[in-house]
């Protein structure tokens, strides 16, 4: 992950899932009770709660649940969840309006009337942040938006309109029926009866200002969205809208867009198969050389679980050598992949020789390769030194290079082991051309030639695995910690996989250093992305500390050294053909995105400062 990538990925720590309806609803309610209970003077508190409610809670309450409704009526897809939380948000911008409003009043000789002018500016206000909410969540055009947008703005307005005495205004057109439904002043509250009076013409000015800030709010979504139509013929209300349903209602429109943008790839997909001899599969080691992103199950994010539900034996997805371009763009691409995987699963002829392991150290790579049968398990890392994703480009040609006469097929592994997080310009990417790519490279030669030279033996495999007690929070994904030992004429290898999205560096170190009964230890990450919905970094060693994850790693060694016993393994590779974000097109995103953001925060202000300006204007004129 790139800079621009980390920054883009960030954002997700801003957005929150929403609560469910009725606790935002239950919220807003006590909220309004409080609030009626400092507002309002009556005999009793009680009686102050209740108009609380009444005055300040019921627009919430019926934005809550007509929106919802009406958004959906036009084809919309705003949830009840959703929209409670927008109404709650809604209702905490007209409380802090009217406290700031009335201290303002106290303090100076702007009196009622500024109270009144501040309440119906913060209704518009809010009638214009729930048409930007609803414009990027449903998609809708803008006068159909408004529809819904206004429920919030229009309850609240209906009461001040009956419960302030302004139907007094209209009295030429009364009679018994409008006085009774249109005309109680005499039973509103102290405080709002202070409001009696407000002249028709404030509820046309409320009218107006809402249709400037619709006005604003579309002037600002159509200067933002030029970028992403531009660059990525797109819009970003799609973006937005996928990417706050997934993290805030875990719904899947966030594929729809990344499939919008996509490519198609041939990617191959490699599996080494551990079985018994003649019998049941024990093992199998599945490595598509995809990158398992972009975030949480969203595209392949959850594809090393998908992976090993699909498996016979206890199944090692370890990560590949493939970046962010490299991301599936829905979930429904698994399945081809797992699909391709279980093609090459059948394919494989087994043997039961393999090669002692061996270490070469070329450059800032480190790689450790093991000859089975006519194939070749070859895991990279640059540990200590800190590295992330390794280009899909590099990855093929340090495999092509590691491929001899005598050795067939390479399963070339990412370990992914060690990252300083998202800080500075150099996140350790590998790309062609770099210096670290022919380490990579050249070392993969030399352990080609090392195990095509290498005398083979008996091949001898333990496997074992534990779920952990930590959840995706602590770094650590579904699957565990997993570990394979090969056993070739004495010498014990052990692979060790986590399923994380990297480590802090030094992890990788003291796991090794600390794990005794083997000869020699390697540690990978799955690179999963579940841990990954709502923190851009969240490495193996970042919540959790590395002394109680080393207890756990030794124990699952040991039990798969208990578990050794005598197998036949094979490997082989199928091409599978997915959708993928494409050849820098996660770059091209990231940049757009963090432009856009960049440009937005000062333009919004500038559009929120104009609209506060020419609504003061207008209440100004209007008060000459």
């Amino acid at each position: 992950m790139t800079t621009t990538q980390g920054n883009l990925a960030s954002l997700s720590r801003f957005i929150v899932r929403a609560p469910s309806w009725y606790s935002s609803v239950t919220f807003a309610l006590i909220l309004a009770a409080v609030t009626g209970v400092a507002a309002f003077d009556s005999r009793f508190v009680l009686e102050d709660a209740w108009e609380g409610i009444f005055y300040v809670g019921l627009p919430t309450v019926a934005a809550s649940v007509f929106t919802p409704y009406v958004d959906r009526k036009f084809g919309g897809q705003l949830s009840r969840n959703a929209s409670s939380l927008l109404a709650l948000t809604c209702e905490l911008m007209t409380i802090a309006a009217l406290t700031g409003a009335a201290i303002v009043a106290v303090a100076t000789p702007l009196g009622q009337a500024f109270v009144v002018d501040a309440l119906l500016t913060a209704l518009a206000a809010v009638f214009a942040l729930r048409l930007f909410v609803l414009l990027a969540v449903s998609r809708q055009r803008l006068p159909v938006a408004a529809v819904a947008a206004s429920i919030q703005t229009v309850a609240a307005a209906v009461l001040l309109f009956v419960y302030s005495g302004t139907m007094r205004y209209l009295e030429f057109g009364g009679g018994p029926i409008t006085r009774a439904f249109l005309y109680r002043p005499d039973e509103a509250p102290a405080r709002i009866r202070d409001l009696q009076y407000v002249d028709p013409g404030k509820f046309a000015i409320l009218a107006l200002i809402c249709v400037l800030y619709a006005g604003a709010v579309w002037l600002f979504l159509a200067v933002i969205d030029q970028p992403w139509k531009r660059s990525l013929g797109v819009s970003v209300l799609d973006f937005v809208r996928g990417f706050v349903g997934h993290i805030a209602e875990g719904s899947r429109e966030l594929e729809a867009f990344f499939e919008d943008i996509g490519e198609r790839a041939l990617v191959p997909v490699t599996v080494l198969s551990v079985r018994r001899p003649g019998g049941a599969e024990k093992a199998r080691f599945v490595l598509p050389m995809i990158h398992p992103g972009p975030m949480g199950d969203i595209g392949g994010g959850n594809l090393p679980r998908r992976i090993a539900e699909s498996a016979d034996g206890l199944a090692f997805p370890p990560h590949a050598t493939a970046g962010h371009d490299f991301n599936l763009v829905t979930e429904r691409e698994v399945d081809t992949v797992i699909d391709t995987a279980a093609t090459a699963y059948q394919r494989i002829q087994y043997d039961d020789a393999a090669t002692k392991s061996v270490r070469v150290e070329y450059g800032e790579a480190t790689l450790t390769g093991q000859a089975v049968g006519d194939s070749a398990l070859v895991v990279n890392t640059f540990s200590p030194s800190p590295a992330d994703d390794v280009e899909y480009a590099v990855g093929l040609s340090a495999a092509a290079e590691a491929r001899t006469a005598d050795i067939d097929d390479v399963l070339l592994v990412d370990a992914h082991n060690c990252n300083d997080g998202l800080d500075g310009e150099d996140l350790g990417h590998v790309v062609p051309g770099s210096k670290r790519s022919f380490d990579m490279i050249t070392g993969a030669g030399t352990v080609g030639e090392r195990l095509a030279r290498a005398s083979r033996g008996a091949l001898r495999v333990g496997v074992a695995w534990t779920e952990t007690e930590w959840e995706p929070e602590d770094g650590i994904g579904p699957l565990g910690i997993r570990a394979a030992v090969f056993q070739v004429d004495g010498q014990q290898t052990a692979y060790v996989l986590v399923d994380g999205n990297n480590m802090e560096p030094g992890v990788r170190e003291r796991v090794i250093d600390a794990v005794d009964g083997v000869d020699r230890v390697e540690v990978m990450t799955t690179d999963t992305h579940v841990v990954n919905t709502v923190e851009a970094e969240n490495q193996v060693g970042d919540a959790i500390d590395v002394a109680d994850l080393i207890p756990v790693v030794q124990s699952v060694v040991d039990e798969a050294v208990d578990d050794l016993e005598r197998v036949e393994v094979g490997m082989a590779t199928e091409t599978a053909e997915v959708t993928v974000f494409g050849n820098d097109r996660t770059e091209m995103l990231a940049s757009t995105a963090n432009a856009a953001i960049s440009m937005g925060a000062p333009l919004a202000a500038a559009i929120i400062l104009a609209s506060l300006s020419v609504s003061a204007l207008i209440f100004l004129l209007v008060s000459l």
